[in-house]
């Protein structure tokens, strides 16, 4: 997960701002824009928390998923080790999607408002008028989730769940079926397991397309999570469709699909990899210090 994020955050601001954002034009000038005005710096904002964070989230997403597919496996075949078909892995990621929401989205909401606060936080600019867009909000992470629990309560903190419900359940289908199905199709004929260099390319190609598929409902949750830091501008998730058709078309929910399906390749195939490593060193732990 820690890898995932390291790898992805970058990108990850500059699909909130062309997704929440007014003026960014194009992806090159969303990144231009970025570094012109916040420096390199700019492109991390909101990183701590899903950094802190991320561990616990991709344990539970993938810990869910493989234990569904076992139960599965276990209850149709009477063996858990049984390969599972595609409805089972359908179904445990339709699983993985919804459980992922509860503590996702109180991550995503932080990460979404701290990206979209367009000024560092300092002692400097603590006199500026924090309702101006463009002025600072938040001091941090902790000061953010606080300033939405007093503000706007614990509704307030999981803002865009129905949205990003919306988003996981087909995105987690996206993500974790084309991995099972590249990484059996690119593994050599004879290996028992795949190879690193399969599964970095297997768990890529899998972010890519689940990115891809999601994007237009990720485009409504970044708004709704975004609204609130300087106006309020939605009622819920249908009025933020239903305006942001009227006001840019049906363009609007292909925002930043472009840099989703760039980031969506390093961002998976660095949590994947690191995923079935992690695995691989605790079961030859396991193999080394049993009796």
């Amino acid at each position: 997960g820690i890898a995932s994020v390291a790898a992805g955050h970058p990108l990850d601001t500059v699909k909130t701002r062309l997704q929440a954002g007014q003026g960014y034009g194009n992806t090159l000038k969303c990144v231009l824009t970025v570094y012109r005005n916040e420096s390199l710096a700019g492109f991390f904002k909101g990183m701590s928390f899903p950094l802190a964070s991320i561990g616990i989230y991709s344990s539970v997403v993938f810990g869910v998923f493989s234990n569904t597919q076992r139960f599965l496996s276990q209850l149709r075949h009477g063996d858990s080790a049984t390969t599972p078909s595609l409805a089972d892995m359908t179904l445990a990621s339709v699983v993985a999607g919804v459980i992922s929401v509860g503590i996702g989205t109180p991550v995503e909401l932080v990460k979404i408002r701290l990206q979209m606060q367009t000024q560092p936080y300092t002692k400097a600019n603590l006199k500026l008028n924090s309702t101006v867009p463009g002025s600072p909000v938040y001091r941090g992470p902790i000061h953010c989730l606080r300033t939405i629990l007093q503000k706007e309560g614990i509704a307030g903190v999981y803002r865009g769940n129905v949205a990003m419900l919306l988003r996981d359940v087909p995105g987690y289908c996206a993500y974790f079926i084309p991995y099972a199905m590249f990484c059996d199709w690119i593994t050599p004929e004879g290996s028992i397991a795949p190879n690193p260099f399969s599964i970095w390319v297997a768990g890529g190609v899998a972010g890519a397309v689940s990115w891809a598929v999601c994007t237009p409902m990720d485009v409504v949750k970044s708004r709704l999570q975004a609204d609130g830091v300087y106006l309020n501008q939605y009622k819920g998730i249908l009025d933020c469709v239903l305006q942001s058709y009227q006001n840019e078309g049906l363009k609007v929910f292909c925002r930043g699909l472009l840099v989703n399906t760039l980031r969506g390749f390093p961002s998976s195939a660095a949590m994947f990899l690191g995923y079935e490593l992690s695995l691989k060193a605790m079961k030859r732990c396991q193999t080394e210090t049993s009796p």
